[in-house]
């Protein structure tokens, strides 16, 4: 069985903890559906074990370890805080991280209702978290390019999904982005995976941003984006009137990543639909409603 295939269970969970922070081994144990890279268990009312599943290599825990304990302080929601560390062990060959438990309920399960707040609500986030990174902070693999060194993914995602009478329409808004100026401004702490799954609500409103694995120092275009992607339809403009700090290149950039990361999530859709590994179902329909958003503009 290679590490990848290990079988995570409460019982496995509860004995890393027995072993390593034996203090926790006596609160209750309860899986939390989702999660891919790392797979997450309730632990208790107020922590969660976070297990490094199906991530090859331990950067993203550790880059949360590292980095969530200096940002947390100043952000104006709720995010996962490291507590405890699982170094691996011959039970468990991986890292895993007990965190506090963010509560309510992820966006892609969850709905919108309070509009305006909501915008807000991320405005106020983005301006707290978006300040000048240290030199010292991680800069992306992956993501966090200007739109013009990303058109393969783009062109991945749109042939695989885009719907054939508004495809045009897509690439014009791509097309834009890749056209914008870049950021001219010093690197900012971005989480840079903004998404329904990692946006969570409560009475109708944000209530708590999770999923910091991806954060790196660079343009904030590839959070602005959730203006499109987590925001209901109509909101975007209330949101980069509050966030006050996005001028038009930003804007045309950030809209242009959502387009992109709207058709992502149109293929996890797909990919679940298929049954595929990874795959989720429900994200199918969110990417959808989220990219008309996009072609609707500010």
């Amino acid at each position: 069985m290679t590490d990848t295939e290990i079988e995570i269970t409460a019982d496995l969970v509860r004995d890393l903890l027995q072993e390593q922070h034996p203090d926790l081994a006596g609160l209750t144990i309860r899986e939390v559906a989702g999660g891919w890279g790392n797979q997450m268990w309730r632990l208790g009312d107020e922590l969660a074990v976070r297990m490094q599943r199906m991530d090859p290599t331990p950067e993203l825990q550790l880059k949360e370890r590292r980095w969530l304990p200096v940002l947390a302080p100043r952000l104006p929601l709720p995010v996962p805080t490291p507590v405890r560390f699982g170094e691996p062990s011959e039970r468990f060959p991986k890292h895993w991280t007990v965190m506090t438990w963010v509560p309510g309920e992820p966006l892609d399960h969850g709905t919108i209702s309070r509009d305006a707040h909501a915008a807000d609500t991320l405005a106020g986030f983005l301006q707290a978290l978006h300040v000048e990174a240290p030199a010292e902070a991680p800069i992306a693999t992956d993501r966090g390019a200007h739109p013009r060194n990303c058109t393969d993914g783009f062109e991945n995602f749109f042939q695989a999904v885009a719907p054939d009478d508004i495809a045009a329409d897509v690439r014009t808004v791509w097309d834009d982005a890749v056209a914008a100026h870049a950021w001219e401004g010093p690197p900012v702490w971005v989480h840079g995976d903004l998404h329904p799954a990692n946006v969570v609500v409560s009475d109708g409103t944000l209530s708590g941003i999770v999923d910091f694995g991806d954060m790196f120092a660079g343009d904030p275009a590839w959070d602005l984006a959730a203006a499109w992607v987590v925001l209901p339809a109509g909101t975007a403009s209330r949101f980069f009137d509050v966030y006050a700090q996005a001028d038009e290149a930003a804007i045309r950039r950030a809209r242009g990543l959502a387009a992109m990361k709207s058709l992502f999530l149109m293929l996890m859709g797909q990919n679940g639909d298929r049954g595929l590994p990874g795959g989720k179902p429900n994200w199918g329909p969110a990417g959808r409603a989220a990219l008309d958003r996009v072609l609707k503009g500010v």
